[in-house]
């Protein structure tokens, strides 16, 4: 390969223009992702996390427009993609599984229908019976029992976790170079849960692909991911190696979403402390830190002026003024 970074996310920026103004949903971000790396965007909802992923894969809907950067996919700008290119890419060599596999699923064509329709549509010169075995493969690899049936089954006769296990083996039936997982867990019981992610584990780990992990829970990507990227308000607040974000957490968010998760070694009678203050306005946003107005640690400058990065680490990364202000004793006059 030329190169070792599959993704490369530039100052992107993305805003929805409604009637009683500019949401400035994503303000700025960037980050790369290596081939084979596993990185969990977590932030609370509202945060930017699924709207950054839209825009990167091409679906994000009006109003909404990305107005700044660029994202390069294995050396291409795919804000220069022409909408049938951007479709000849999704699902081939990078594809997207979403939070409601119900909503994702077409309720009136099987499951054998469905999976075999994404596989021709990208391997046009593939047959019937190449594609049904492709189907019945990529339903085996996810776990599916007796899949012969499953095949001329439809998305309501399965169960949850079931769905989400169709929608999982559709995004890989291509084998792209990277898969955006949405919140994939978050409507199913834990038990469940647990089973998607240890089966998105084993696959990423046997197919040797890219996965960008959404969530809103810190819990679920602590086994899964190699690096994790903290959203708040649009911006990422905080970047690291997983050990680093879990063990070594620098920014006040990151802490306090720490502090409000449980834990096995707490003590019987610890209490979590949630995180004071109400979200961000995405209307109105102050020009500093995004996360000021709710931060216990919060100087003049942090209002006035968004944070420069700190490095805390090898390749652990934090926007914030705090470290700034204890090497000059600065942005407390």
């Amino acid at each position: 390969m030329a190169t070792e970074k599959l993704l490369e996310v530039r100052d992107l920026r993305v805003s929805f223009f409604t009637p009683v103004g500019e949401v400035k949903a994503v303000g700025g971000i960037s980050y790369d992702l290596n081939y084979g790396e596993v990185m969990g965007i977590v932030g609370e909802s509202g945060s930017g996390k699924s709207v950054e992923a839209y825009s990167i894969m091409g679906i994000l809907e009006s109003p909404g427009r990305v107005v700044g950067g660029s994202v390069s996919f294995e050396g291409q700008d795919l804000f220069s993609f022409a909408p049938r290119d951007m479709e000849k890419l999704r699902g081939s060599r990078m594809s997207m599984i979403f939070q409601n596999p119900m909503e994702s699923l077409n309720p009136v064509y099987t499951i054998g229908n469905q999976l075999m329709e994404v596989f021709r549509q990208h391997n046009p010169a593939a047959s019937a019976v190449q594609a049904r075995n492709r189907a019945l493969e990529m339903l085996h690899l996810v776990g599916i029992t007796n899949p012969e049936r499953r095949m001329r089954q439809y998305p309501h006769e399965l169960s949850g976790g079931m769905r989400q296990r169709v929608m999982i083996a559709m995004g890989l039936i291509c084998e792209p170079h990277l898969l955006i997982a949405d919140e994939p867990t978050t409507a199913l019981d834990v038990t469940i849960q647990a089973q998607i992610l240890e089966l998105m584990k084993a696959i990423q780990e046997k197919t040797g692909m890219a996965v960008i992990f959404i969530t809103h829970n810190l819990a679920v990507i602590a086994d899964i991911c190699d690096t994790v990227s903290v959203m708040y308000g649009g911006h990422i607040v905080e970047q690291g190696a997983v050990e680093d974000i879990f063990y070594r957490p620098a920014h006040p968010y990151t802490q306090g979403l720490l502090r409000s998760m449980p834990r096995i070694d707490a003590e019987r009678n610890e209490r979590l402390v949630p995180i004071e203050g109400t979200p961000i306005n995405m209307l109105n946003p102050n020009p500093g830190c995004p996360f000021a107005p709710r931060c216990g640690r919060c100087m003049r400058i942090c209002l006035a002026r968004f944070p420069p990065q700190s490095l805390t680490g090898d390749n652990h990364r934090i926007y914030c003024w705090l470290p700034a202000a204890a090497r000059e004793g600065a942005g407390r006059e």
